[in-house]
């Protein structure tokens, strides 16, 4: 089990610069990228009923990037979405939405940006365990591999 994601820049700055753009609702999206390494912060729709108070991915925008994905395109390996209470951590909600092995959670709240693996059992409401996010600058992504971050 990876514990440390290493993320590209400028996808990180993506993710705090589209929270910041409507701290009133939850900005949200796909992680694309390898099993340790984000190299994209894709921003979709939030389609939820309240995006004030939760997130629901544009279906439309997750069966275009598996599609890309099949082509030869980065795969999806989880999900960002922030949190305009201030907190960017895991709720009871994200944790009755996520499902089990359904890949990295980033959470943002300003510009904080935390990191977490769904799984059964997680230490956090039963559903996430905490990772550890190593940010790098696009070039040095490249290549990277979990067993090679110190």
């Amino acid at each position: 089990m990876v514990t440390i994601a290493v993320i590209a820049r400028e996808a990180l700055d993506r993710i705090v610069a589209e929270t910041a753009a409507d701290p009133e609702r939850e900005a949200c999206g796909l992680l694309l990228g390898t099993d340790d390494a984000i190299l994209e912060a894709r921003p979709c729709a939030n389609v939820a009923d309240d995006p004030a108070t939760r997130f629901e991915i544009n279906p439309v925008a997750l069966l275009a990037a598996h599609r890309a994905a099949r082509a030869g395109d980065a795969r999806v390996i989880g999900c960002y979405h922030s949190h305009p209470n201030g907190y960017a951590a895991p709720s009871p909600r994200d944790a009755a939405d996520a499902a089990p092995d359904s890949g990295l959670w980033l959470i943002a709240a300003g510009s904080v940006v935390t990191a977490w693996r769904a799984v059964p059992d997680g230490a956090v409401h039963g559903r996430f365990d905490p990772v550890t996010l190593r940010c790098v600058t696009g070039e040095a992504i490249t290549g990277v591999r979990h067993k090679d971050i110190s």
